[in-house]
């Protein structure tokens, strides 16, 4: 977990993300980025020069076969407290509405259940997995679609909820994590989507995995883009 944890401290600190006596939602779901987002922080309590509190939360899709039972036992060895979220957004979107394009509308619906679960639970600020590839999946669907230098930012404030969304793996690339992961025997569990690899974001995962056949330091440089004080707009 070592280079895990060094990347979620860089992002602490470079931005700032945790105060004294923050209470922290993480959103769980089962998949490779929240469970490794969930013990990186969790060790970093150790050396974390403020003290924080976790809660993890996992918001279920109403699919049957989805066995949460590893990643509870994962937050009991981690003594992390563990909420459930059960929810039917899975079927409405994929039975009832039949949507063409269900990742927006599901991501919204999943998002409000996180955020009204952590504010229940007294936490006025959510992590989220989001790791390097993401940020710069994000950055070419943006691109692509919509014709605009944009992505997600490390430190988001949502003035409607009052709550803080923070996103530690934000300098992490992904074969970073699937290394974790591995090494660390993480218990991932497999998403159930229906949607799971046929989305455009998987057309821009591909991408970049093709870029960096090309251009091994593509994803060094494309954050050094981000970062770049002639780019600060996309970060802030």
């Amino acid at each position: 977990m070592k280079r895990a944890l060094g990347y979620v401290r860089k992002a602490v600190e470079d931005f700032n993300m945790i105060q004294e006596g923050d209470r922290i939602a993480i959103g769980v779901s089962g998949g490779k980025d929240s469970l490794t987002l969930l013990k990186a922080l969790k060790l970093y309590q150790r050396f974390s020069p403020v003290s924080y509190h976790l809660e993890a939360i996992t918001i279920t899709m109403g699919f049957d076969n989805f066995d949460i039972t590893p990643v509870e036992e994962f937050c009991r060895e981690l003594d992390v407290p563990f909420t459930v979220v059960n929810t039917m957004i899975g079927k409405i979107i994929f039975e009832e509405r039949k949507e063409k394009n269900p990742c927006s509308l599901c991501a919204r619906m999943r998002r409000g259940a996180l955020h009204d679960a952590a504010l229940e639970l007294g936490c006025k600020k959510v992590a989220l997995g989001h790791n390097l590839d993401d940020a710069l999946e994000t950055f070419f669907l943006s691109l692509f679609h919509e014709g605009r230098f944009n992505t997600f930012s490390p430190v988001t404030y949502l003035d409607r909820k009052d709550i803080t969304l923070i996103r530690p793996l934000i300098y992490a690339p992904e074969p970073e994590i699937i290394g974790t992961v591995r090494r660390q025997n993480i218990p991932v569990v497999p998403s159930l989507c229906p949607a799971a690899g046929h989305t455009q974001r998987e057309e821009m995962k591909k991408l970049l995995r093709s870029l960096a056949k090309t251009y091994p330091n593509i994803r060094e440089q494309m954050l050094t883009a981000l970062k770049s004080k002639h780019n600060r707009n996309l970060w802030d």
